[in-house]
């Protein structure tokens, strides 16, 4: 209890130090100034990095969750403020990533008189978020952030909005006490464990002759890797993974057969209409990795592992569900397995792979001639780093070269935009993911189009001292739209070239050094300097402007329909 009255500015900066928070990225305005005003007085204890966009600030959340395992925090003002983090709101939302979003509102009073900044932020924030509530009084500060933080940071995490009236900012209380949200009777994070399921799962896998694992990113959230592990080997199952499922496995375990869907690897996509068992973890059958339902793994038995019931036959009929944390699932299934030999299988992958080996990745990983490709410069920066670096990228064709070349020795490596494919996510997302794992290297790769989404965000970098290496990855186009035009739409490059300003001058106006590549010979040097420099560096690769990502899967045909370039 505190005797001495305190406002609800004050008391969102103590319940916030209730939750643990030291971190904080935002963007101040009017209709949240008491609360920047109360953030001074607690600058040891919350250190704010001041974005130069509101989109920016959920992104550097977002990285930063991503990489930490905590709730990344927002804070910004009302009207465009508040409408500016959407785009970062919704892709946390479906990328499963915990945020606390906190926004300034006019005060109560002012509330429908389309006062100057106002937007109904809860509004425009609910069917993009866990939770959005408005905070109208003092005496409601704590009770919000609590519940807040609890239903960002269970089940299957998200983001929460909190819309805090400006009032509400400067009413006073006469006393205060935090205390962190343990339940809420009308939400269950987890699942009840259904022992019957977790018996049909195993009598299932027991039995199969061909199964195979499919790894998401919800095995990273539940902290379930070495759970993961212990069921893969005791049955001896092999696995692929989703995009943000890649660095749950290590890129040289035995049992992973590298990355699922549109341009993942030939082998897992081939034999996910082979195997006789398909056990998807953690995972949501997104349309990226089925492509045509109508003809994905129907000769297969599903198995789905999901914290989340609404996943559960949406996409994929499931034959045995288990609902819950796939830390304690996995366990329960492993325990009931029996040692497993697979080995007749597994060794199906490797014509698939070698196949890959030949048509795509020779050329693009050690071309001899021609210019630079982007599958080349992700190779040579990863093997640079040990293969332990945080991979960041934006979206477009060096998102899909970096999850495809990039490899992983520990968890948490991999911060993407996934499910809403978010241009511009790269850059803020590398400062988050930084801040979040201080002492990692942390690589991003961003393409010439998304990177000026959100540049000025090098601002963040310059002011804050972030040690972010930036590879850009410069064709010209907007890469990945050209590559649709190219082989759907008969060559007819509409709006997708691009003419570019010298990136290397403007990152030494922020006062990070640069340097710009375009000869394959300089490439090693290039990186070498890059990785050696101390602080912030941006590493212009000027790349094959025509280059395509193969192998793909066209959109909405059949898994096993791959497109190889040969």
């Amino acid at each position: 209890m505190s005797a001495k009255k305190i406002s609800g500015s004050q008391a969102l900066m103590q319940s916030l130090i209730g939750e643990g928070v030291d971190t904080i990225f935002g963007y101040p305005g009017g209709q949240i100034m008491p609360v920047f005003d109360a953030l001074y007085d607690y600058k040891n204890e919350l250190h704010h990095y001041l974005v130069r966009h509101e989109q920016g600030a959920t992104h550097a959340a977002q990285g930063y969750a991503r990489v930490s395992g905590k709730v990344g925090v927002v804070l910004v003002t009302s009207g465009p403020g508040a409408t500016n983090t959407v785009t970062g709101i919704a892709d946390a939302m479906i990328d499963s990533t915990p945020l606390v979003v906190i926004t300034g509102q006019v005060s109560s009073s002012l509330l429908g008189t389309d006062a100057f900044q106002e937007a109904d932020v809860v509004g425009i924030s609910q069917p993009v978020s866990k939770w959005a509530y408005q905070i109208r009084r003092a005496e409601d500060v704590a009770y919000a952030v609590s519940r807040a933080f609890y239903i960002a940071s269970t089940g299957r995490p998200g983001p929460v909005v909190l819309d805090f009236a400006k009032d509400a900012q400067v009413g006073l209380l006469d006393s205060f006490h935090y205390e962190k949200t343990r339940f809420i009777r009308s939400y269950q994070p987890v699942p009840s464990l259904s022992s019957k399921d977790v018996e049909a799962a195993a009598a299932l896998i027991n039995g199969a002759k061909k199964p195979l694992a499919l790894v998401g990113q919800g095995v990273i959230l539940s902290g379930a890797e070495k759970e993961l592990k212990l069921f893969l080997e005791k049955a001896n199952i092999p696995a692929a993974a989703t995009v943000l499922g890649l660095s749950a496995m290590p890129s040289d375990y035995p049992l992973n057969m590298g990355l699922l869907g549109m341009h993942g690897n030939i082998a897992p996509n081939m034999q996910t209409n082979e195997c006789d068992v398909l056990i998807a973890i953690g995972m949501r059958f997104d349309d990226r990795v089925t492509g045509d339902l109508t003809c994905y793994a129907r000769q297969a038995k599903v198995i789905h592992f999901d914290i989340d019931r609404s996943e559960i036959n949406k996409n994929v009929q499931t034959t045995v569900k288990v609902l819950g944390d796939a830390k304690v699932t996995l366990a329960e299934v492993t325990a009931l397995l029996q040692q497993g030999s697979h080995t007749a299988w597994i060794d199906e992958f490797a014509p698939y792979a070698q196949r890959e080996k030949d048509a795509v990745i020779q050329k693009e990983l050690f071309p001899k001639t021609g210019a630079v490709k982007m599958g080349e410069v992700v190779n040579k920066v990863s093997e640079a780093t040990g293969h332990d670096a945080v991979l960041v990228t934006d979206v477009g064709q060096q998102q899909m070269m970096g999850v495809r070349y990039f490899q992983f020795k520990r968890t948490r490596s991999v911060v993407t935009s996934g499910g809403l494919g978010t241009m511009g996510f790269g850059l803020p997302a590398a400062i988050g993911a930084k801040v979040g794992a201080p002492d990692r290297t942390v690589c991003l790769f961003a393409g010439d189009g998304g990177i000026q989404m959100t540049i000025q965000e090098l601002g963040t970098i310059m002011q804050s001292k972030i040690d972010v290496k930036i590879i850009l990855l410069n064709n010209s186009f907007l890469g990945m739209v050209r590559q649709w035009q190219e082989l759907f739409y008969e060559k007819r490059y509409s709006a997708t070239p691009m003419v570019n300003p010298d990136f290397v001058k403007i990152a030494d106006a922020y006062g990070i050094a640069g340097k710009r590549v375009s000869q394959r010979a300089d490439l090693d040097e290039a990186i070498a300097e890059m990785l050696q420099n101390k602080g912030a560096y941006l590493l212009e690769v000027m790349v094959e402007p025509n280059g395509m990502v193969y192998p793909m899967t066209p959109a909405g045909t059949c898994v096993t329909n791959i497109l190889t370039g040969d």
